[in-house]
């Protein structure tokens, strides 16, 4: 393994070097003799604009379907914008039902349509049934491609039966066991199968204690049950218990990855699909919407100092301690909203426990208040030999940290009772909070004591 990956990697530098070269010829050589779709993929996701375009008309016909599977939403959708119909439906017959129907996804409802027309009936019909169900649902996560049997025939028909397949879809560890009304009743797990007596039933020996996700589940929540109980693969019924399809640990590999992603990327109020490669002014465009926010956010910090410029004129430092309270404030808050972030998304929270957890975060927030309140006043005095000053910036240091708390531990629960991705739009309600509280109560506590 550890070899075909050298292997891979050493592939990959060769490709690089002739692609900067000018190379062409040697370019398709290395790109169509044994390297992996999912390299090709990672290559074009690395590469400029210019270079992606030509590395993709260079992929073979019979790779495009799985290079596509490989590539983000935003990469697919490009290169299957300039495809007609009939080469889509191509592509889409050597692919999974799920990979298939996340393609068609990125694609106008007349070009879908096309497509599905372009289908033979039943490749159609486990289409439809998966594109019927919301894109981050377990129904449109799932794959139909399954294997199902009876509970009443012997294991020894179950093993002439699976003879007959050229193979198995990929990651099958169960046998899905339906009734004749297709309804799920249980599991029989290869391991089973293969050391069990060949006269018994299915029955006999199948698995009926089976996790089941319902077709409506989120698919994080599913993400958290694999995880949880260490799945590979779970059968998805829908509200009447038929079953529908099953999902399998490679999806839910992509749930988790893209889950990460959207947390990292919204804390900076960048699109999870941001690609690293994309044109300038796409770019620009994308971020401008949240740079005018924080410039938004920021008027708001800077009119609260506004309102205090007598008192500034007359005491300077206060102008050279502003910064510390704010930051402070800052960085306590911004500890506590990613730890209910978390907590939120790991399934840990809930209205029961989050009274305590609250607590826990205002007693924290008073000892590391008064200790840095302690810190900053003695450094405070030693530069300005002023107690007074000293006195106001350490009470507005606990102040702020106090506040910092309460709302980075409420605002998630807020945001997401309203509707809205804390994750995404947290970070810039907490840093005003903070800002605001921060200035108000430092230069308030100075106004009452200087004027």
């Amino acid at each position: 393994m550890a070899q075909q990956s050298e292997k891979a990697r050493a592939k990959l530098h060769s490709l690089n070097a002739a692609l900067e070269s000018g190379a062409m010829a040697q370019v398709k050589r290395i790109l169509n003799s044994g390297l992996a779709p999912v390299d090709i993929a990672h290559l074009i996701e690395s590469s400029p604009p210019k270079a992606r375009k030509v590395l993709w008309e260079m992929v073979e016909k019979e790779l495009e379907g799985e290079v596509l599977q490989n590539l983000s939403e935003e990469l697919q959708s490009h290169f299957l914008s300039d495809m007609s119909a009939e080469e889509v439906a191509d592509i889409a017959a050597e692919l999974d039902t799920d990979d298939v129907a996340d393609m068609l996804q990125q694609l106008p409802e007349r070009v879908t349509q096309e497509v599905l027309e372009s289908m033979d009936q039943q490749d159609r019909a486990r289409l439809e049934s998966v594109l019927g169900y919301a894109e981050d649902s377990a129904g449109g996560l799932m794959n139909t491609d399954t294997i199902t049997i009876r509970p009443d025939i012997t294991l020894e028909v179950v093993l002439r039966y699976l003879r007959r397949h050229k193979s198995l879809p990929a990651t099958t560890d169960n046998l899905l066991v339906v009734s004749r009304n297709n309804e799920f009743i249980g599991t029989l797990p290869i391991s089973k199968l293969l050391v069990s007596d060949p006269n018994q039933t299915v029955r006999e020996v199948m698995s009926t204690d089976v996790k089941i996700i319902p077709a409506s589940m989120h698919d994080t929540d599913v993400a958290k049950l694999f995880e949880r109980h260490d799945l590979v693969s779970a059968p998805v019924v829908d509200e009447d218990g038929i079953l529908v399809g099953r999902i399998t640990i490679d999806d839910v590999v992509d749930v988790i990855r893209e889950t990460a992603d959207h947390s990292l990327m919204s804390m900076a109020g960048l699109d999870d699909e941001e690609d690293t490669f994309a044109p300038a002014l796409k770019t620009s465009r994308r971020r401008a919407v949240w740079l005018g926010i924080n410039l938004l956010t920021a008027l708001a910090a800077s009119a609260v100092i506004g309102l205090f410029d007598k008192t500034i004129e007359q005491v300077v430092a206060l102008a050279v301690l502003m910064p510390i309270v704010a930051s402070m404030g800052g960085i306590a808050g911004s500890q506590v909203l990613t730890l209910v972030i978390r907590g939120e998304a790991l399934g840990h929270l809930s209205g029961s426990n989050f009274r305590w957890l609250f607590n826990r975060e205002l007693i924290v927030a008073a000892i590391n208040g008064v200790l840095w309140a302690i810190v900053i006043a003695i450094i405070t005095f030693a530069w300005f030999r002023d107690p007074a000053i000293a006195i106001i910036i350490g009470s507005a240091i606990i102040i702020n940290l106090m506040v910092a708390a309460m709302s980075g531990a409420v605002l998630p629960m807020i945001l997401k009772a309203r509707g809205i991705d804390p994750a995404l739009a947290g970070s810039v309600i907490l840093t005003t909070v903070t800002d605001v509280v921060g200035f108000m109560s430092f230069l308030g506590l100075a106004t009452l004591f200087y004027l």
